[in-house]
């Protein structure tokens, strides 16, 4: 598995992640908040499995 998110990319999924599960958790938007748990974990890991079938890459260090 290699990296494929970096930067700025990685920092807005784990922001994104964060924001969407805590509004679900407070309750604001519902259930569907936890989705955030997609963004935020491909943001830690810096690994999307979307990605390679979309023929991208936003991690400098990996760049064909």
């Amino acid at each position: 598995m290699k990296f494929n998110v970096g930067g700025i990319d990685k920092i807005l999924r784990i922001v994104a992640g964060v924001v969407l599960i805590a509004l679900a958790f407070f309750g604001q938007i519902g259930m569907w908040g936890y989705i955030g748990v997609v963004p935020l974990a491909t943001g830690l890991i810096g690994f999307c499995p979307l990605y390679p079938l979309l023929g991208m890459n936003t991690c400098p260090t990996n760049k064909s």
